[in-house]
């Protein structure tokens, strides 16, 4: 078999992605849009959807993934504007510290609403359509590095991106006798607007100084993760965590700093 650069192209083919108004989702929504995919954002926020649908033309859908009537009204939406979805990317989600002593248990279901039930949701329903129609597809689901190591004050978010993680793998196995291939992108601390609106100083030096490859990571760089898993350039690819973090996973303990590379917690 031989590869072609046609193949990294998405042309004509309907991509949903979850939490699209903003960040990493609007980044890979942009990516898909621009290899040729017809994009739906399903977004929450009315006002992002809104703005962001417009400035990238594609279509935006206000809905709360974590309910699975909205779930199910976006996808029929989306299927009656631009066909029926084949590339999903589950991005939506939230964070917020948790430490464990202190963790409220509806603090810790709101976390697993926000980051692990969607992830089933959107990937069920758009996979049932799938079979039902006898074809094949790319689920991609946003997870962190969170989700491989400790996170000493976000136990329950990282609890729910290692959930994400296995599910991933899971959900590969059972869906790939129809043609739909599974897979994650973890990224690592991740350069958009909302990070940069909480740091009007600049970002923290030290923070560069953790990732081998010596910077943060940008949303265009989760977005070209995310097109290769949804394109045929990828299609003997399912169940796999793609981890798009300048190496820090790959690290372990091992960071950067003056001087060269220390052993220990960045």
């Amino acid at each position: 078999m031989t590869i072609a650069p046609s193949d990294v192209l998405l042309t004509d083919r309907v991509a949903v992605v979850t939490g699209g108004g903003t960040g990493i989702g609007r980044g890979i929504a942009d990516g898909l849009a621009r290899f040729g995919a017809k994009v739906a954002i399903w977004e929450r926020n009315a006002e992002t959807c809104a703005t962001t649908a417009d400035e990238l033309g594609v279509l935006g859908i206000v809905a709360d993934v974590r309910d699975s009537e909205q779930v199910d009204a976006a996808l029929e939406r989306t299927r009656d504007e631009l066909g029926p979805a084949e590339i999903l990317v589950n991005n939506a989600g939230g964070v917020f510290a948790s430490p464990l002593l202190d963790t409220s248990e509806n603090g810790w279901d709101a976390l697993y609403r926000a980051n692990l039930r969607h992830v089933l949701l959107c990937t069920q329903r758009v996979a049932r359509q799938l079979v039902a129609d006898g074809r094949g597809g790319s689920v991609i689901s946003v997870t962190s590095i969170e989700g491989v190591r400790a996170a000493p004050g976000y136990a329950a978010y990282s609890a729910a991106k290692a959930g994400v993680i296995n599910y991933t793998r899971t959900a590969a196995f059972e869906l790939a006798p129809h043609g739909i291939r599974v897979n994650a992108i973890a990224p690592d601390i991740t350069v958009t607007e909302g990070l940069l609106a909480l740091s009007p100083d600049g970002m923290r030096p030290e923070l560069s100084q953790a990732v081998p490859l010596g910077r943060l990571g940008h949303v265009d760089e989760i977005a070209s993760a995310a097109v290769f898993l949804a394109s045929d350039m990828a299609r003997y690819i399912t169940g796999q965590t793609l981890h798009v973090d300048g190496g820090t996973q790959a690290a372990g303990g091992w960071y950067h700093a003056q001087g060269g590379a220390r052993f220990g917690p960045a």
